[in-house]
C-alpha cells in the first residue's frame, strides 16, 4: 500500500512559485532522505496540481501538512488517498 498526496493548484504565477521551491525542495529531501517517497512531481495538464507517493501514512501526512508549497499557497489542498499498486503483481 502506498499513500497518494494529490495537490491542488492555487493559481499562482510560475515567478511566486519559483520563489517558493527552495523551501519546498529542502522539506522534500528530508523524506527523500529517509526513503519515505517512491515519486514526486507536478501534473503537466492545464489543471496543474501536483502529486507525491509515500509508502507510509505518516509521512504523506506529515509532508502534506508542513509543506511550503502549501503554508505559502501554492498549493490550495492536499489529499491523501490510499493507492493499491498491486493490479500487476
Amino acid at each position: 500500500m502506498l499513500f497518494a498526496v494529490i495537490g491542488s493548484s492555487a493559481g499562482k504565477a510560475r515567478d511566486e512559485i519559483m520563489a517558493i521551491y527552495p523551501r519546498h525542495k529542502a522539506f522534500l529531501d528530508q523524506f527523500l532522505t529517509r526513503g519515505e517517497v517512491v515519486g514526486v512531481g507536478p501534473f503537466t495538464d492545464p489543471g496543474g496540481g501536483n502529486m507525491a507517493l509515500f509508502r507510509s501514512r505518516a509521512a504523506a501526512e506529515a509532508f502534506a501538512k508542513s509543506d511550503p508549497f502549501f503554508l505559502e499557497g501554492v498549493v490550495g489542498e492536499y489529499q491523501i488517498k490510499e493507492w493499491g499498486d498491486n493490479m500487476l503483481s
